[in-house]
């Protein structure tokens, strides 16, 4: 890693962990009263000076709603990046360079769709890949969304009230489960981080909302069981947690494990995305794999970025569940991975990550998070928008990108960060706005 970079990178960090116990939501902050999440307007408190707290946000988390746009809805829409793969000569030369020399576990794939009417494809190792680990959990933010669309077709209030009404209690479903969620109090006067417990009380948008942002393993695994109860309950959801319980234990387990996976992928499968190449098919929550056996998941990084091209073009779903995808992915938090790279601080980045690090004993190496020895996988996909608000002397580029790796005893964050700035001056320096 280059020692500027470092040095950028570490002031980065110093900016963005002073306000660490206050991490904002993904979705807009502009966005609370829309979607009854309470974080939101406890954020925006904290940044007016009501509410103690710290949200030191870059210059591209601050969008509002209005600003947050499908990017191929109309100019595009037809748009798919293969197979078969067709990539553009000039920024496939440049990926090359970039990843020459690094590991040959790192999987790339890149779309620059600053033109949208000619998007331009770059891959190195994009048909190869890996479990998906907390990426997949925009699979179930789409089964989700897809559950809703069948029973709600063309209202989409009807769906936005399901989200923002529907009161969830957490349940063995989210048991056991570390990731910090923010909690805020019932009358907005603090607002603390903590791991879901049970009992824990959210509604369905606040669920999701821990799920996408601060990537909850607990969430994950409650959204996926709402999806199945709205599948199974149609009009009549939400079901009381009696009906709820009499479902999961008369349902036999092999049923269950089929409609969970058929839930996630039916979405896909209409969108036009591989679902041998991507696919998710067991719970986050060791609560969750009891009630609903799990199997093998994957994901390859050409799927995860059709995935993104899918969702710029309002495709994953319809319209409006694509855009409510794309404001829940907005990072508004503090960045971390690929996300933390100084070169973005200007830009909207739309992003999800997922890592799984697994270690051993050796002697003189002292393994930890992102350097794992025996496993260390790092993956991440991201809409970058740069800058977040153009200029007449700063026009915005815009890309999807899809990395995976498993680079064994290295720091991996650093190095995601390190390469999305790579990626960021490659997207720069061949396209024109």
């Amino acid at each position: 890693m280059s020692r500027p970079f470092r040095r950028s990178l570490a002031a980065a960090a110093v900016l963005f962990l002073v306000g660490a116990d206050s991490t904002p939501a993904p979705y807009p902050l502009d966005g609370a009263e829309a979607t009854g999440i309470r974080r939101l307007k406890a954020y925006q408190m904290v940044r007016e000076g009501t509410l103690a707290g710290n949200v030191p946000l870059p210059p591209g988390a601050l969008l509002p709603s209005s600003s947050i746009r499908l990017r191929l809805a109309d100019v595009g829409a037809d748009y798919d990046p293969g197979p078969p793969v067709v990539t553009d000569s000039v920024l496939q030369a440049g990926l090359q360079r970039l990843l020459r020399g690094r590991s040959d576990t790192y999987r790339l794939a890149l779309v620059d769709i600053t033109d949208p009417s000619h998007p331009r494809y770059a891959e190195v190792r994009g048909g190869q890949g890996y479990i998906p680990g907390s990426v997949g959990k925009l699979l179930v933010l789409t089964g989700l969304f897809n559950e809703l669309q069948k029973l709600h077709p063309t209202d989409t209030r009807a769906r936005a009230r399901i989200l923002r009404e529907t009161r969830i209690v957490a349940d063995h479903f989210a048991m056991p489960n570390s990731h910090a969620v923010p909690i805020v109090a019932d009358d907005f006067s603090r607002l603390t981080h903590r791991a879901i417990v049970l009992g824990d009380e959210f509604s369905l948008w606040e669920w999701v909302d821990h799920m996408v942002s601060p990537s909850s393993n607990a969430a994950g695994s409650v959204v996926w069981k709402e999806a199945l109860l709205l599948n199974e309950f149609g009009a009549d959801y939400p079901p009381t947690p009696e009906q709820a319980a009499a479902f999961f234990s008369d349902t036999p387990k092999p049923e269950l494990t089929e409609r969970s996976i058929r839930i996630l992928e039916e979405p896909l499968v209409a969108a036009g995305i591989d679902t041998t190449g991507l696919h998710l098919r067991t719970f986050f929550t060791r609560g969750g794999q009891r009630v609903v056996p799990g199997r093998g998941s994957h994901s390859t990084p050409r799927e995860l970025v059709r995935w993104l091209v899918r969702l710029e073009q309002g495709r994953l779903v319809d319209r409006w569940s694509s855009l409510e995808m794309k404001k829940l992915m907005y990072f508004t938090r503090r960045r971390y991975r690929y996300a933390a790279s100084p070169a973005l601080a200007d830009a909207a980045v739309f992003f999800k990550s997922g890592s799984l690090y697994r270690c051993q004993p050796e002697e003189g190496y002292e393994c930890g998070q992102y350097r794992g020895n025996v496993e260390n996988l790092l993956h991440s996909v991201a809409i970058v928008e740069t800058p977040a608000v153009p200029t007449a002397e700063a026009p915005q580029r815009r890309y999807l990108v899809s990395m995976m790796s498993n680079v064994l005893k290295v720091n991996s964050a650093a190095e995601h960060a390190e390469i999305a700035s790579e990626v960021d001056r490659l997207v720069k320096s061949t396209t024109r706005p």
